[in-house]
């Protein structure tokens, strides 16, 4: 029998509940449980797969970032994108996310590359598929995680509250169509922070003081990024 999905958050059940019930998800639970009998490396760990969506509650979303696949090398993936534990090297994407940081609000870079404060605070750090195999990006692609974190991001966007998404990089913004065009909703796209292309458009773009600007003419609190 297959086991019931580690997703803990009442509210993501409850928004999920149709998408927690298909059959295709159920396999898909199924085919991650079964590389990790077969003794293969899966990250994150298994408790650490819905974080992103315990970390920030579906009423708490006010930014949405989106990545594509959990880190891949040992130690560096807990559920959320982009982020890595204390005391992890930060990776480059990341990297860049802080020189970009530093150039649009003028803060330093952080000592460490954990980005559970952004999470608390209504930013949901979404990978589009929520494990790989260790050493293979893209292993678990089109195995409907895309699936589910669509609906996660349809979801969102269809609260009728305000949100930001951040689009990076091609495939988060192929996501673009999913968001529609609800009032309240900011949509920022740019390049990739990866290094390979983030001087063709995501250093300069601005995108963490423009939605702090959305959300403070919305009468919310700013991202303490």
């Amino acid at each position: 029998m297959t086991p019931p999905p580690p997703l803990q958050n009442p509210d993501w059940i409850r928004c999920l509940d149709p998408v927690l019930q298909a059959p295709w998800f159920r396999d898909l639970v199924a085919f991650v449980d079964a590389e990790r009998r077969q003794g293969k490396q899966i990250f994150p760990p298994p408790d650490r797969v819905f974080h992103a969506l315990e970390a920030t509650p579906p009423d708490a979303v006010r930014v949405v970032i989106l990545g594509q696949d959990p880190y891949h090398g040992a130690g560096q993936a807990h559920g959320l994108a982009f982020s890595v534990p204390d005391g992890v090297r930060v990776p480059p994407s990341l990297r860049n996310i802080f020189k970009e940081r530093e150039r649009d609000l003028g803060l330093p870079p952080p000592k460490s590359g954990n980005l559970e404060h952004w999470a608390a605070q209504g930013v949901l750090l979404l990978n589009t598929s929520l494990t790989v195999e260790e050493s293979s990006p893209g292993s678990h692609a089109k195995r409907g995680w895309e699936r589910f974190t669509d609906a996660v991001v349809e979801t969102v966007a269809r609260s009728g509250r305000p949100v930001v998404f951040l689009l990076w990089g091609n495939h988060a913004r192929s996501k673009r169509p999913l968001i529609g065009n609800a009032d309240g909703i900011l949509v920022l796209e740019a390049a990739h922070p990866s290094p390979l292309s983030a001087s063709r458009g995501f250093l300069g773009c601005g995108h963490l003081s423009q939605a702090n600007a959305f959300l403070a003419d919305r009468g919310l609190p700013p991202v303490q990024w």
